[in-house]
């Protein structure tokens, strides 16, 4: 933060329980720690956060992340999603309107604090961002066409063009390099943002990639996408583990 800058920096992890594809996903261990407190310690590194809070409405989750040492908040059974999760926490925690609220998912139990530092970073140089997110270039060819990896189109001011499911760009001239981007599920925002980000209507493009962040493009909101050289990959399944597990034991070595 700048001296004359009041606003301060809040990580919200939000968190739910039930999972059709991994129910009790927040609670899996990764070796032999619940995914929840490796997201939860990895983000409180972040330089300059001022609170990480993780907001759910369980109380096994509420409860393990109390165990640890962690804070959590208690939200409605009726959020929409993540995003409305996190939106709620920050009117229990009173933020401010200039507030940045960095929305961290529960399932990136490799996130790399630089990458909190990174997202939040244009809100204090560019005063015209009021939602950023982050991008990692592609090096696991496997991701370009895997809808599960979402990937991003950026102009050249560094703003989202697109988010999709598909491969975005497609070459269509065999032969030629380009580098493809892999959105990472890693939001920030004002708090006033956040607030009117939750309360628009739900847009078809939106629905038709089940992907939120295509809310706020069709709505005319821009999107600062930061390029990061750390990836964080998320767990999706439980056969995910043992490659999130490998990867934590590289590192360590």
């Amino acid at each position: 933060m700048t001296p004359d800058d009041p606003s301060g920096i809040f990580v919200v992890i939000p968190c739910r329980y039930g999972s059709t594809r991994f129910p009790g996903k927040p609670l899996a261990l990764i070796d032999g720690i619940p995914m929840i407190r490796h997201v939860y310690e990895r983000a409180r590194r972040a330089k300059g956060v001022r609170q990480v809070v993780v907001a759910t409405d369980d109380s096994r989750i509420a409860e393990a992340t109390r165990t640890f040492g962690g804070e959590a908040i208690m939200t409605s059974t009726s959020a929409r999603s993540g995003t409305d999760r996190v939106a709620e926490a920050a009117r229990q925690l009173q933020m401010t309107a200039a507030d940045i609220v960095v929305n961290v998912q529960g399932d990136q139990p490799l996130l790399e604090p630089k990458n909190i530092e990174a997202v939040t970073a244009p809100f204090f140089s560019e005063p015209e961002v009021r939602m950023s997110t982050l991008a990692f270039r592609i090096i696991e060819q496997r991701e370009i066409t895997d809808p599960k990896d979402v990937k991003v189109t950026i102009d050249r001011r560094g703003f989202a063009l697109y988010f999709s499911r598909s491969t975005i760009p497609f070459c269509r001239d065999p032969g030629r390099e380009h580098d493809t981007y892999k959105h990472l599920g890693i939001y920030a925002y004002r708090r006033d943002f956040l607030d009117l980000f939750c309360n628009l209507p739900a847009t078809e493009l939106e629905e038709i990639e089940k992907l939120e962040q295509l809310r706020a493009l069709e709505w005319g909101h821009p999107i600062r996408v930061v390029i990061t050289p750390f990836d964080s990959p998320e767990v999706d399944l439980p056969e995910d583990i043992d490659r999130i597990e490998q990867r934590l034991r590289s590192a360590d070595k």
